[in-house]
């Protein structure tokens, strides 16, 4: 299949080619007033309109402004990386890594008042959200010259202490791991390198109030991917095993405890937390990858229960329905969180598989991915109850993640879910405003966009306190 052809690279998947800026949004519905700022979300835009993978397209943030019951505003600007702007490589003539290189397409977060574009292979990138320069690129960000490696885009930040904790993984060589961790200030205050046998693709992490928790998982690197160039560099390899690994926060220098599970591979986790001598992890788990990452198989919630002090691993699938993109109020990141919200898509979006309301056997098309249901869901588990409710988007519409935006100061309490959502009859994409508490309602308001927003990865809302 010719590059010019790629699923990836057809319908919504496609890149968009101008960067606007258009002011004062049409709405269906009524935007809380109570809601000011940013909602940003990133995802793969290739420059050239052309990448041998989904997951390596240069980055492009999206952004819907609110103020005071107004859509005020909606940029889209590529994230100008040393990639980008001079189509750099990860090394140059000599073999030397170039951290600066990359292409900033897979999240957006702000932490210690910067605002960070992150892919997993290299540095953040940071952007300017200020009046008048919204979505402008300041640089790459590497904490003072203090980060050595790249830094996943799955960072944790504590609600307790405001630590921001997150990895870096990758290279032709051992360390293949290293755990970092910054200070609510965003001081760089550990760098530490965790033993594990190979370069992995270890996409997420989680962390509890106690602990952080690693997953080496079977999808290793493969240096003649690497070599002929021809997409993501990864091979599944299920003699690797499959494995947690649990660290101490209050020893972050001190040993890691590793915890085999059942082969499966794992991009996105949902939470994790304390329970007495128990570790929870909640994510959303796939038999197995095929080579090149490709997604072949869909997704669906997973619980694994750590005993620390038997040593022992309790694996349980809480729900046979296909979905990605978890999602929680982070206010209760590491902490016990009843809700959770993940996205079932209609139209794979490469880790997305298809959606139902029991178990389906996916037929594959000819790039390996599910044929399209009828339609597109966001879900919202009680993890409590094991029950779950869901807002079902009507057949054409596909929404990406949905983030969870506060309504009050009581975490865990009442909120909305904030998602960029495609419509395939007008080729346009509308920001849908959900009451995350009322789900199967029509939606709070819908906020109707200029153009198209690609399917794309992760984002936040990111508030004006």
């Amino acid at each position: 299949m010719s590059t010019t052809t790629a699923p990836h690279l057809l319908g919504n998947y496609a890149p968009v080619t101008d960067e606007m800026t258009v002011s004062e949004l049409q709405i269906t519905g009524a935007i809380p007033p109570e809601l000011s700022g940013w909602y940003l979300r990133n995802g793969p835009n290739p420059k050239e309109a052309a990448s041998a993978h989904w997951f390596l397209g240069d980055g492009m943030v999206h952004g819907v402004r609110l103020d005071g019951g107004r859509a005020t505003a909606y940029r889209n600007r590529w994230v100008r990386t040393a990639t980008f702007t001079s189509g750099a490589g990860l090394y140059d003539d000599r073999g030397t890594l170039n951290l600066a290189a990359g292409v900033a397409n897979t999240h957006v977060v702000r932490h210690a008042g910067r605002t960070l574009a992150l892919v997993e292979s290299s540095y953040p990138y940071q952007l300017d959200c200020r009046p008048g320069h919204e979505l402008e690129t300041l640089g790459a960000y590497d904490f003072g010259g203090r980060l050595r490696t790249p830094m996943t885009a799955h960072p944790k930040t504590c609600p307790t202490t405001g630590e921001l904790h997150f990895f870096g993984y990758g290279g032709l060589a051992a360390p293949y791991l290293t755990y970092h961790r910054a200070d609510a200030n965003g001081e760089l205050t550990v760098s530490r390198p965790v033993d594990v046998p190979a370069h992995t693709m270890m996409h997420d992490f989680q962390l509890t109030s106690g602990h952080v928790v690693f997953m080496d998982l079977p999808v290793v690197f493969d240096l003649e991917r690497a070599m002929a160039r021809a997409g993501m560099p990864y091979a599944w390899t299920p003699g690797y095993g499959a494995r947690l690994g649990v660290l101490k926060r209050d020893d972050p220098y001190g040993e890691v405890r590793w915890f085999d599970i059942d082969n499966c591979y794992v991009f996105h986790t949902l939470n994790a937390h304390e329970d007495g001598n128990s570790l929870v992890l909640h994510a959303m788990r796939y038999a197995s990858l095929a080579d090149g990452a490709k997604v072949d198989a869909p997704a669906s919630l997973w619980r694994w229960t750590l005993d620390l002090a038997a040593g022992t691993v309790r694996e349980e699938q809480l729900d046979d329905r296909n979905a990605e993109f978890p999602r929680i109020d982070d206010r209760l990141a590491g902490l016990p969180s009843r809700y959770g919200h993940a996205t079932a898509a209609a139209r794979p979006l490469g880790a997305i598989a298809a959606p139902s309301e029991g178990p389906i056997t996916p037929q594959p098309q000819a790039d390996g991915l599910p044929h399209e249901p009828q339609s597109s869901a966001v879900h919202r588990y009680d993890l409590l109850t094991g029950t779950s409710a869901s807002h079902h988007f009507t057949v054409g519409r596909t929404p990406g993640e949905a983030s969870f935006v506060p309504k009050d100061s009581t975490p865990g309490g009442p909120g909305w879910l904030m998602t960029f959502v495609h419509d395939a009859g007008t080729d346009r994409s509308d920001l849908v405003i959900l009451d995350a508490d009322d789900l199967a309602s029509p939606p709070v308001a819908t906020i109707h966009l200029p153009g198209r927003v690609p399917f794309g990865f992760h984002g936040n809302w990111l508030p004006d306190a």
